[in-house]
């Protein structure tokens, strides 16, 4: 199993004092995601919680969307050409019935850990794909409960506090209770294996819940909640144009800016108990 943090020499300058010292980075690692052996995509990671990853992949994809479609999950024996194992490669095998990946869903390229599903379909895609509609989820959020997640979210990333360089997703439930938390390079990784983690615990759809995530909302951020029937999604920092598009168009709250009391509402304002008087 690949580690989580790695440990590197390095030189420290301190008000012009040099010195030098073992300093915690945040693992990087590829990772092949097959299905019944055949190659789809390949992600940049941090290692951990990779069955969650794989799964919350396939979600995202429209391949599967209980924790029955899948078989089982492995790390593939003999990835190396010595026969030993990597630990980065994972086959998911589908339950009898459940429909492969279109070819047109491989990526022959590898997915870094900042760009998510780059290129990845229009809108209209993702609104025929999604299993199940948000826009209707009653979830009502009080404005003091979202105010309260950044602070949450940060209290629980235990691995970001030896390195810094971990972002993290978080799903909390109306009340601001945490259910479940992930840490990776990548951001939408990290949405992979919390909608995985949902997936393989019978979860889906996450019905009156909110997703809290330590960056930027982007398109694929908005994606993957509404694939798997998140009704808002909060994020620190700014949404894209194309993340408030598909938001608004697909039903699902958008909160960016989340820092302390404030935040900007970019559409689904009503789930707010304060939406009257925004």
């Amino acid at each position: 199993m690949g580690r989580v943090t790695v440990r590197r020499r390095v030189l420290r300058v301190r008000e012009g004092d040099p010195s030098y010292r073992a300093d915690t980075l945040a693992a990087e690692e590829p990772m092949e995601i097959r299905v019944g052996g055949r190659p789809l995509t390949v992600t940049m990671r941090t290692p951990g919680d990779d069955f969650d990853l794989a799964a919350g992949f396939l979600v995202s994809e429209g391949v599967v969307h209980a924790a029955q479609d899948v078989a089982g999950i492995r790390y593939c024996a003999g990835a190396t050409s010595d026969g030993g194992n990597t630990y980065n490669v994972v086959d998911v095998v589908l339950a009898p019935g459940v429909a492969a990946p279109d070819a047109s869903l491989e990526r022959n390229f590898y997915t870094t850990s900042s760009c998510g599903l780059c290129g990845k379909a229009s809108l209209d895609a993702v609104r025929t794909t999604a299993a199940w509609s948000v826009s209707e989820d009653p979830l009502r959020v009080g404005p003091e409960v979202l105010s309260a997640l950044p602070d949450r979210l940060r209290a629980a990333q235990k691995v970001f506090d030896s390195t810094g360089g971990l972002h993290a997703a978080g799903l909390f439930s109306a009340e601001g209770e945490l259910l479940c938390l992930r840490e990776d390079v990548g951001r939408h990784n990290a949405v992979d294996k919390v909608v995985g983690h949902a997936l393989r615990s019978g979860m889906l759809p996450l019905r009156g819940t909110v997703l809290m995530v330590s960056g930027r909302a982007s398109f694929e951020l908005v994606q993957k909640a509404v694939m798997a029937g998140i009704p808002l999604l909060a994020a620190v920092s700014a949404p894209s144009s194309l993340a408030v598009d598909l938001a608004a168009g697909s039903g699902l709250t958008l909160v960016g800016f989340l820092r302390g009391t404030s935040m900007n509402v970019y559409c689904g304002d009503d789930r707010l108990e304060a939406g009257a008087m925004v």
